[in-house]
Protein backbone atom coordinates (compact mmCIF):
# COMPACT_ATOMS: atom_id res chain seq x y z
CA UNK A 1 0.00 0.00 0.00
CA UNK A 2 1.02 3.58 -0.54
CA UNK A 3 2.78 5.18 2.41
CA UNK A 4 2.06 8.87 3.22
CA UNK A 5 4.89 11.25 2.46
CA UNK A 6 5.11 12.25 6.11
CA UNK A 7 5.99 8.68 7.07
CA UNK A 8 8.65 8.47 4.38
CA UNK A 9 10.06 11.80 5.49
CA UNK A 10 10.23 10.61 9.08
CA UNK A 11 12.00 7.39 8.13
CA UNK A 12 14.43 9.32 5.95
CA UNK A 13 15.13 11.69 8.83
CA UNK A 14 15.76 8.91 11.34
CA UNK A 15 17.59 6.32 9.27
CA UNK A 16 21.03 6.53 7.68
CA UNK A 17 21.65 6.46 3.96
CA UNK A 18 18.59 6.51 1.74
CA UNK A 19 15.94 6.39 4.46
CA UNK A 20 16.30 2.70 5.30
CA UNK A 21 17.47 1.11 8.51
CA UNK A 22 20.99 -0.21 8.84
CA UNK A 23 21.52 -3.94 8.24
CA UNK A 24 21.55 -4.70 11.98
CA UNK A 25 18.22 -2.97 12.59
CA UNK A 26 15.19 -5.26 12.54
CA UNK A 27 12.76 -2.97 14.38
CA UNK A 28 10.12 -0.69 12.80
CA UNK A 29 10.79 3.07 12.96
CA UNK A 30 8.36 3.80 15.80
CA UNK A 31 10.41 1.51 18.10
CA UNK A 32 13.89 2.80 17.28
CA UNK A 33 14.14 4.91 20.45
CA UNK A 34 12.58 2.34 22.79
CA UNK A 35 15.96 1.19 24.10
CA UNK A 36 19.62 2.19 23.78
CA UNK A 37 20.37 -1.17 22.14
CA UNK A 38 17.79 -0.64 19.39
CA UNK A 39 18.96 2.96 18.86
CA UNK A 40 22.55 1.77 18.38
CA UNK A 41 21.53 -1.04 16.02
CA UNK A 42 19.46 1.37 13.92
CA UNK A 43 22.10 4.15 14.11
CA UNK A 44 19.75 6.79 15.52
CA UNK A 45 21.43 7.45 18.87
CA UNK A 46 21.70 11.21 18.28
CA UNK A 47 18.05 11.53 17.33
CA UNK A 48 16.88 9.54 20.35
CA UNK A 49 19.12 11.48 22.72
CA UNK A 50 17.72 14.79 21.48
CA UNK A 51 14.09 13.75 21.56
CA UNK A 52 12.23 15.54 24.33
CA UNK A 53 10.18 13.59 26.85
CA UNK A 54 7.06 15.30 28.16
CA UNK A 55 6.48 15.65 31.89
CA UNK A 56 2.71 16.04 31.59
CA UNK A 57 0.23 13.19 31.51
CA UNK A 58 -0.35 11.69 28.06
CA UNK A 59 -3.17 12.96 25.91
CA UNK A 60 -6.02 10.43 25.71
CA UNK A 61 -7.36 10.30 22.15
CA UNK A 62 -10.27 8.07 21.12
CA UNK A 63 -11.11 7.59 17.45
CA UNK A 64 -14.63 6.41 16.61
CA UNK A 65 -14.57 5.28 13.00
CA UNK A 66 -15.69 2.68 10.48
CA UNK A 67 -13.35 0.59 8.39
CA UNK A 68 -14.52 1.60 4.89
CA UNK A 69 -15.31 5.27 5.54
CA UNK A 70 -13.11 7.32 3.17
CA UNK A 71 -12.73 10.24 5.60
CA UNK A 72 -11.88 7.86 8.45
CA UNK A 73 -9.23 6.12 6.39
CA UNK A 74 -7.72 9.45 5.33
CA UNK A 75 -7.56 10.72 8.91
CA UNK A 76 -6.05 7.49 10.23
CA UNK A 77 -3.50 7.21 7.40
CA UNK A 78 -2.32 10.77 6.99
CA UNK A 79 -2.84 12.38 10.39
CA UNK A 80 -3.22 9.98 13.32
CA UNK A 81 -0.66 7.36 12.34
CA UNK A 82 1.99 9.88 11.30
CA UNK A 83 1.46 11.89 14.49
CA UNK A 84 1.85 8.72 16.55
CA UNK A 85 5.12 7.96 14.75
CA UNK A 86 6.50 11.45 15.36
CA UNK A 87 5.68 11.73 19.06
CA UNK A 88 7.41 10.01 21.99
CA UNK A 89 5.33 6.97 23.03
CA UNK A 90 4.39 8.46 26.41
CA UNK A 91 2.81 11.54 24.79
CA UNK A 92 -0.35 10.00 23.34
CA UNK A 93 -2.65 7.14 24.33
CA UNK A 94 -4.92 6.14 21.44
CA UNK A 95 -8.12 4.12 21.63
CA UNK A 96 -9.62 2.84 18.37
CA UNK A 97 -13.33 2.03 18.23
CA UNK A 98 -14.38 0.57 14.85
CA UNK A 99 -18.17 0.89 14.62
CA UNK A 100 -19.11 4.42 13.54
CA UNK A 101 -22.59 4.84 12.07
CA UNK A 102 -23.47 1.16 12.28
CA UNK A 103 -26.66 -0.11 13.89
CA UNK A 104 -27.23 -3.28 15.91
CA UNK A 105 -30.21 -5.42 16.77
CA UNK A 106 -30.63 -8.49 18.94
CA UNK A 107 -31.93 -11.47 16.96
CA UNK A 108 -32.59 -14.61 19.02
CA UNK A 109 -29.95 -13.64 21.55
CA UNK A 110 -27.22 -12.74 19.06
CA UNK A 111 -26.28 -9.29 17.87
CA UNK A 112 -26.57 -8.46 14.18
CA UNK A 113 -25.04 -5.35 12.67
CA UNK A 114 -25.98 -3.09 9.77
CA UNK A 115 -23.10 -0.93 8.55
CA UNK A 116 -23.12 2.29 6.55
CA UNK A 117 -20.97 0.84 3.76
CA UNK A 118 -22.49 -2.61 3.74
CA UNK A 119 -21.57 -6.10 5.00
CA UNK A 120 -17.91 -5.78 3.99
CA UNK A 121 -17.53 -2.83 6.35
CA UNK A 122 -19.10 -4.85 9.17
CA UNK A 123 -16.52 -7.56 8.46
CA UNK A 124 -13.70 -5.00 8.37
CA UNK A 125 -14.82 -3.52 11.68
CA UNK A 126 -14.85 -6.96 13.28
CA UNK A 127 -11.48 -7.97 11.83
CA UNK A 128 -9.89 -4.87 13.32
CA UNK A 129 -11.68 -5.34 16.66
CA UNK A 130 -10.50 -8.97 16.81
CA UNK A 131 -6.96 -7.98 15.79
CA UNK A 132 -6.83 -5.51 18.68
CA UNK A 133 -8.27 -8.10 21.06
CA UNK A 134 -5.75 -10.78 20.10
CA UNK A 135 -2.65 -8.57 19.73
CA UNK A 136 -3.34 -6.51 22.90
CA UNK A 137 -0.27 -4.28 22.41
CA UNK A 138 -1.06 -1.02 20.61
CA UNK A 139 2.39 -0.81 19.00
CA UNK A 140 1.77 -4.27 17.54
CA UNK A 141 -1.68 -3.79 16.07
CA UNK A 142 -1.74 -0.11 15.04
CA UNK A 143 0.76 -0.54 12.16
CA UNK A 144 -1.33 -3.48 10.94
CA UNK A 145 -4.54 -1.44 11.05
CA UNK A 146 -2.72 1.37 9.24
CA UNK A 147 -1.68 -1.16 6.58
CA UNK A 148 -5.25 -2.43 6.22
CA UNK A 149 -6.79 1.04 6.04
CA UNK A 150 -4.25 2.36 3.54
CA UNK A 151 -4.36 -0.71 1.31
CA UNK A 152 -6.69 -1.91 -1.39
CA UNK A 153 -8.84 -4.16 0.82
CA UNK A 154 -9.47 -3.94 4.54
CA UNK A 155 -11.05 -7.39 4.59
CA UNK A 156 -8.62 -9.34 2.36
CA UNK A 157 -5.14 -7.95 3.05
CA UNK A 158 -4.54 -9.14 6.61
CA UNK A 159 -2.88 -12.40 5.65
CA UNK A 160 -1.54 -11.54 2.19
CA UNK A 161 -0.11 -8.06 2.81
CA UNK A 162 -0.45 -6.69 6.31
CA UNK A 163 0.14 -9.58 8.69
CA UNK A 164 3.84 -10.31 8.14
CA UNK A 165 6.14 -9.02 9.44
CA UNK A 166 4.14 -6.71 11.72
CA UNK A 167 2.49 -9.33 13.93
CA UNK A 168 4.48 -12.57 13.85
CA UNK A 169 3.26 -13.55 17.33
CA UNK A 170 -0.42 -12.99 16.59
CA UNK A 171 -2.06 -16.05 15.09
CA UNK A 172 -4.23 -15.50 12.06
CA UNK A 173 -6.22 -18.54 13.16
CA UNK A 174 -7.15 -16.89 16.46
CA UNK A 175 -8.24 -13.73 14.66
CA UNK A 176 -10.36 -15.74 12.22
CA UNK A 177 -11.94 -17.70 15.09
CA UNK A 178 -12.72 -14.44 16.86
CA UNK A 179 -14.40 -13.03 13.75
CA UNK A 180 -16.50 -16.16 13.22
CA UNK A 181 -17.39 -16.74 16.85
CA UNK A 182 -19.01 -15.21 19.88
CA UNK A 183 -15.95 -13.13 20.82
CA UNK A 184 -16.11 -10.97 17.71
CA UNK A 185 -19.85 -10.51 18.15
CA UNK A 186 -19.32 -9.42 21.75
CA UNK A 187 -16.50 -7.04 20.78
CA UNK A 188 -18.70 -5.32 18.21
CA UNK A 189 -21.56 -5.03 20.71
CA UNK A 190 -19.10 -3.43 23.14
CA UNK A 191 -18.02 -0.95 20.45
CA UNK A 192 -21.70 -0.19 19.77
CA UNK A 193 -22.20 0.56 23.46
CA UNK A 194 -19.13 2.81 23.58
CA UNK A 195 -20.31 4.69 20.50
CA UNK A 196 -23.90 5.03 21.72
CA UNK A 197 -22.65 6.35 25.08
CA UNK A 198 -20.83 9.31 23.52
CA UNK A 199 -21.90 12.61 25.11
CA UNK A 200 -22.54 14.61 23.06
CA UNK A 201 -23.59 11.92 20.55
CA UNK A 202 -21.43 11.57 17.47
CA UNK A 203 -22.78 13.28 14.36
CA UNK A 204 -20.42 11.83 11.76
CA UNK A 205 -17.20 9.85 11.45
CA UNK A 206 -14.34 10.12 12.08
CA UNK A 207 -15.38 11.30 15.56
CA UNK A 208 -12.44 12.25 17.75
CA UNK A 209 -12.59 12.59 21.53
CA UNK A 210 -9.72 14.22 23.44
CA UNK A 211 -9.31 13.51 27.17
CA UNK A 212 -12.93 12.35 27.43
Amino acid sequence: PAVPLAVLALVAQLAPGLGVASPGCDSPPHLWCDSPEIAVACQVENHCANRSHPSAAPVELSLYYESLCPACRLFLEQQLFTTWLLLPPETLNITLVPYGNAEERNVSGKWQFLCQHGPEECLGNMIEACLMHEAQNFSTYFPVIFCLESGSSVTKNLEAVCHPPHTPTTGLGRIAACVRGDTGNALMHHNAQLTDALDPPHQYVPWIVING
